[in-house]
Order: C-alpha cells, then structure tokens, then sequence
C-alpha cells in the first residue's frame, strides 16, 4: 500500500498518534513520562502548535493541534527523533523507539473536533486505567486534568480554551463543568472498552483512525481536494503546491529573530555586528541555547545568522554557555532577561 502523502497549509487540524516499535513501550516509568510531558511542551512553543488534546499511553501517544503555520512535519520530526534520543540515552538503548511513520488526520473544526477530543481523554478509560470507582478525569499524562482547572493552575502550552471554544463553551467554572459532564456522558462503565467511540454522521472515529485521511464531512473533504487541486488518487506532494520548504520554516525563522533582536539590544550591539564578537562567545551560546527552545532552525542557520563559525560547532558553544550558567552571575542575568522579554 502506498504511503499516504502528508498535507500541510496554514490553520491545519490533525489528530497525531504513534506507537513504540513492535508495540513495545515508549515511557518506562514516570521520570520518562515527565520528560516526554516537557519534550511534548518544547514542541508546542517551538512551532507555535495550539494543542487541543494529548493523551500518553503505554506504547503511544495521541496529539490534536492546529498548526498557524505549515509546520507539521518538521515538528513531528524534531518531537519523534528528539524523544527517541532522550529515551534511548537514559536507558542505555539504540535504534527506532516508534514504529513506522506517525498518523496525521485531518480534522474539521465542531463536532468533529469536539468528538476528538473526548475520544483522546477517554483513552485511559478505554484501556482500563481508570476504574468505575475512580473519577474519569484522575489519570495525570494528557490534557483532560488542564480542562478542570483554571488557567493558573493548569499546563500554560495546552490550548484549554480553544479546546472549550469548539463546545461553545467558556472558560469559566461552569463552562469547565459542563464539559466534565458531556465527557462522563461518553462512558458506559458497563462497556468501558467503547467510552468516547461514536459514529459521527455515518462516520466511524476509529475506522478512520486506522485507514482514513481526514475526520469530517464530505464537505471538508471537498474542501481539502480543493486546495490540493487533485482529486485523491493523483494527490500531489507539499513541495509541488508549494506547502513544503522554506515556508514550512518560515514560524521557525520569525521566532528565532524575535529572540536574536532581544538578543541585540541585551547585549549592547547593533544589527548584524555579531561578528565583533569571538565565534565562541559564550553569550552567542546563551542566546543560541534560547532559540533552540523555541524554534525550529537547525545549527547552519544559528551558525550563520551569529556568526558562529562550523556548524558543527553551535553545540559546543551551547554546551559550555550552558556549563558557565551553573557558576557565573553575569550568564544566568542574560538568559534571565532574554526568558524575560521574548515572552
């Protein structure tokens, strides 16, 4: 069966999941599950993704996002190979953590949306993890705890109120409660196994989980041939409509001279004059560390746009700024700064 191609443009809906290769484990205890929770975060500010819902599993995740920018792929690139890094360094293992490519459907707005959404929080009930005799909204790794509390208290890169906005519901106390309520709507406890599986409009949510493309209506779909400009079979690329390349990088590039610009104007420096700096300059590498957490741009553009030499060489730099912040007043007061103005 041919690979299904990926479709990107701005304002994009997809419901995301993988599994562990072989179905093997992707978190082995809750120190792998808070750092994929921190990876899963990275990713969001990085690529500027309004998350809706995530879930993580045993053997796999489940996203929901909307991407403002075409991004998708090179977000989910950067979050499958760096989870997979981080899991394998601290566990002493090599090779692929998941198995094959990732799914991305394409997801309508409403309905569609809304029936995602409680399908992603149910999952723990689906799978067992949470009893009849346990609140349906106690399992701790996914966004349904961050849609019961206020804003203060809950995950600041979990879109909670676009989320409520699809329900036509406000982020309030009672809009919060309602949605409680229309999730405990979804579950059977007599059939546990099916809570959050519906058929919307003739629809089956998991049938296309599996083998669909899209989560809609036939209007959507129209919609999305549209902007393809092919009907399905002869579905053109990203790169032959123009969806693919500089401009899947264009949030990625924007952000990065946001912080470069702050940047500039801590240190003292006019546009473009990083060359009077050394190309190992540990303020390049604190700046540089800075962008890496928040965009996506690989080491040749901070290598070029700083005037830090080899690209080769922007992860040393990045690792020893990183080092100097442990024991040096002035380093930690930069990074301090630039945290605080590129917010």
């Amino acid at each position: 069966m041919p690979r299904q191609r990926r479709i990107e443009y701005a304002g994009a809906i997809y419901h995301a999941m993988a599994r562990g290769n072989r179905r093997g484990k992707i978190v082995l205890d809750d120190i792998d599950r808070t750092r994929f929770e921190g990876t899963l975060g990275e990713v969001v500010q990085r690529t500027g993704w309004d998350l809706y819902a995530w879930v993580l599993m045993g053997n796999h995740y489940h996203f929901l996002f909307r991407t403002p920018e075409p991004n998708l792929v090179e977000g989910m690139k950067w979050f499958q190979n760096t989870w997979t890094r981080r899991f394998n360094v601290r566990h002493k293992h090599w090779g692929h953590l998941f198995g094959g490519r990732y799914k991305a459907i394409l997801v309508e707005e409403g309905e569609y949306l809304m029936r995602l959404i409680h399908y992603i929080h149910l999952n723990p009930v689906r799978a067992g993890l949470v009893k009849r005799t346990q609140a349906v909204e106690s399992y701790p790794w996914g966004s349904f705890p961050d849609y019961l509390k206020p804003l203060r208290k809950r995950r600041n890169w979990t879109d909670v109120e676009g989320g409520l906005e699809q329900a036509e519901l406000a982020d309030t106390v009672a809009g919060r409660r309602r949605f409680l309520e229309w999730t405990q709507e979804c579950v059977n406890w007599n059939a546990s196994k099916h809570a959050g599986v519906t058929v919307v409009q003739g629809q089956s949510l998991q049938s296309t989980l599996r083998r669909g493309w899209y989560f809609g209506t036939e209007a959507f779909r129209e919609k999305l041939l549209k902007k393809l400009g092919k009907d399905p079979e002869g579905m053109s690329s990203r790169r032959q409509k123009g969806y693919g390349g500089a401009q899947t990088r264009d949030h990625g590039i924007a952000e990065a001279e946001r912080v470069v610009r702050c940047a500039e104007s801590e240190i003292g420096i006019r546009e473009n004059e990083w060359t009077t700096m050394t190309k190992g300059d540990w303020r390049k590498g604190v700046v540089a560390s800075l962008i890496r957490e928040r965009a996506l741009v690989d080491n040749g553009w901070l290598a070029d746009r700083m005037q830090m030499g080899a690209r080769n060489a922007v992860s040393r730099t990045i690792r020893l700024a990183k080092e100097r912040l442990k024991t040096d007043r002035d380093a930690r007061r930069l990074a301090r700064n630039l945290t605080d103005n590129v917010k």
